[in-house]
């Protein structure tokens, strides 16, 4: 995936969890929940930016696991928001799919580089 495309796309999913937090009750622990959401899914594309602006291979590295990490947990906090009832799966399910692609794509781009070193 081009580093453009792959940047528009962590935007996208930043924008979309948005939309999602905006959306949850306001109830206190669902806007806990989704405070933590927040910061970690819209911090994918930051850290992604940074990340594509790394100094060396070994910066970019470092930073994308950045990425893998803000990623996953982003996974985390939907999972505590359906396992918690405060959302209904079927509503995450498409973002989900696209978190759990970005961080395949990204896994996979610290391999490579590793790889390439």
């Amino acid at each position: 995936m081009e580093k453009k495309e792959f940047l528009k796309r962590t935007m996208n999913f930043g924008l979309r969890v948005i939309r999602l937090v905006q959306s949850l009750p306001r109830q206190q622990v669902a806007q806990v929940l989704g405070n933590q959401l927040l910061r970690a899914g819209t911090s994918v594309g930051a850290n992604y930016r940074a990340a594509v602006r790394g100094k060396s291979r070994a910066d970019f590295i470092a930073k994308m696991g950045i990425v893998e990490e803000e990623c996953d947990e982003a996974l985390y906090w939907m999972e505590m928001l359906i396992e918690s009832g405060l959302t209904k799966p079927d509503l995450l399910t498409d973002l989900r799919d696209e978190g759990s692609q970005i961080l395949a794509i990204v896994v996979a781009s610290i391999r490579t580089a590793r790889r390439n070193k």
